[in-house]
């Protein structure tokens, strides 16, 4: 007789990641083991992802432009592969100088509303309850922090992720409750991509249109993104050195103790979901390959989606990454009295203090 049946999926997942814990490439301790730790960690990253898609030209547009009163909002549509167009907001303080060049920061939306929320922009179709409510929510949890950066001068990019904002799954494929992020991501899976990959594309194409703009100083690029956003900050700063300095923002987990070790809580979905990331590592590995550039961490101590206990063991995690790469100065974590949300107390001093100063337009 078998000594141990599994009938519940979730008990059969738990044996197979205990079984399997053997695989996982030990996070480095000294610099020789940093040194070879993080090849082999990037080379299973990208083998996980899977392909990118092809590349063609940008043909950028600038679709429209807004005044914001201290800064210019326009809209911006490019093409990252040879079937989609991302719509995004383009930022551009006012009061440059000519010939003047300022940092730049990549801004990550997560589950809401897409690019609007980051830059204060509201459905005129709203009620006006509706509309209270979201600029309430909005203001609580500085949800639009790519407006923020940009009165404080930065010029701020922020692009619509697969199946957000203009880029919503059709409403048939989500009925009945079903998960936006699952379907569109077994929908591209039946062409053989990974979602996650594929915003992944769509944000380093975004990346060479700004660092292209006569406003950006190539060297001076950030990354900063709140939940999903924190997801896509991670993966983004990972796998792209053109950004210098990044931010992630109530994401930093772990998915063997959290998502599979509090039976039930299960805090992943489609479109942040990493094929075979147990069988090497967890998320602290992905956030180890930003190291030795200049990294912080928020988390709030009321965060019931990505929850302190969990955040703080992921963070330690990458504390030893930092120590093992001699940056552990370079990594800084702000915990802050709130829930799910972007706290701002040490962001500004931090992008400042890693790209530089920037003399802010008038208000």
């Amino acid at each position: 007789m078998c000594a141990q049946r599994l009938i519940d999926p979730l008990d059969g997942i738990l044996a197979r990641a205990q079984a399997g814990a053997a695989t996982v490439i030990p996070l480095p301790r000294t610099a020789d083991e940093w040194q070879g730790w993080r090849p082999r960690v990037m080379a299973k990253v990208r083998a996980a992802l899977g392909p990118w898609p092809e590349q063609v030209p940008l043909a950028a547009e600038e679709a429209e432009r807004q005044d914001a009163g201290d800064h210019w909002r326009i809209k911006v549509l490019y093409d990252s592969d040879a079937f989609t167009t991302v719509p995004a907001w383009l930022l551009v303080p006012k009061g440059l100088r000519e010939g003047e060049r300022r940092p730049a920061l990549f801004c990550a939306h997560g589950h809401g509303r897409g690019k609007d929320e980051l830059v204060g922009v509201f459905d005129p179709a709203l009620s006006a309850e509706e509309r209270r409510r979201l600029e309430q929510r909005t203001r609580l949890n500085n949800l639009d922090y790519a407006r923020l950066f940009a009165r404080r001068g930065y010029v701020c990019f922020v692009p619509d992720w697969r199946g957000f904002g203009e880029r919503q799954a059709p409403a048939p494929w989500v009925r009945r409750g079903r998960d936006a992020c699952n379907v569109l991501a077994m929908a591209y899976g039946y062409l053989g991509f990974q979602l996650l990959a594929l915003d992944i594309w769509d944000a380093m194409r975004g990346i060479d249109y700004l660092l292209a703009r006569p406003e950006v100083d190539p060297e001076r690029l950030g990354c900063v993104g709140l939940s999903f956003g924190g997801t896509m900050t991670t993966y983004l700063t990972a796998l792209d050195e053109r950004i210098k300095a990044a931010d992630i923002v109530c994401y930093l987990s772990t998915v063997r103790d959290d998502a599979l070790g509090m039976r039930g809580r299960a805090n992943f979905c489609g479109t942040q979901f990493l094929r075979d990331l147990l069988t090497f590592g967890d998320i602290s590995s992905i956030a180890g390959l930003i190291a030795p550039r200049p990294l912080m961490a928020e988390s709030g101590e009321q965060d019931d989606c990505f929850i302190l206990e969990d955040a703080q063991r992921c963070y330690r995690e990458v504390q030893q990454v930092y120590a093992a790469a001699g940056a552990a100065d370079r990594l800084q974590q702000e915990v802050f009295p709130g829930a799910h949300g972007f706290s701002g107390r040490l962001a500004f001093d931090f992008f400042a203090r890693w790209l530089g100063p920037v003399r802010a337009g008038p208000s």
